[in-house]
């Protein structure tokens, strides 16, 4: 059993190591966007997320489809899909920033940082397995 799960990583590092350079850039612009809607702005942060979520989801789709996962079938099917994960990462998103920013009080930055480290624990094979599946 282990060899097997060590062999599958070994087999997917190269798609995983696009999908993390991918998924550390999509972050500083997550952050970047999400910061300049706030600051500049002046928008509260639940709306901040939904307005930066826009960019978020065309950079992540684009690159991921074509570089991480070298995918040439046409994007309809997959976009969808792509959309009903992002739709279930995007609410779980605004529901953190409300609860845990606009309630509680937490800095909107790490709220926001928490809630991608959450949706890229289960990301990476939804897109492989699912998205972008051939």
């Amino acid at each position: 059993m282990i060899k097997k799960l060590i062999n599958y990583f070994w087999g997917v590092r190269f798609e995983f190591g696009k999908y993390f350079v991918i998924g550390f850039s999509g972050l500083f612009l997550d952050i970047a966007t999400l910061v300049f809607f706030k600051e500049v702005f002046l928008l509260g942060a639940a709306l901040a997320v939904v307005l930066n979520q826009i960019i978020a989801v065309a950079y992540n789709f684009t690159l991921n489809k074509y570089w991480s996962f070298k995918n040439k079938a046409l994007p309809q099917k997959q976009f969808v899909r792509y959309m009903t994960l992002f739709a279930f990462n995007y609410l779980l998103a605004v529901l953190l920033m409300f609860v845990f920013s606009d309630k509680i009080g937490f800095d909107y930055r790490l709220v926001r940082v928490c809630s991608i480290a959450l949706a890229v624990s289960w990301n990476f094979f939804l897109y492989k397995y699912w998205v972008y599946k051939t």
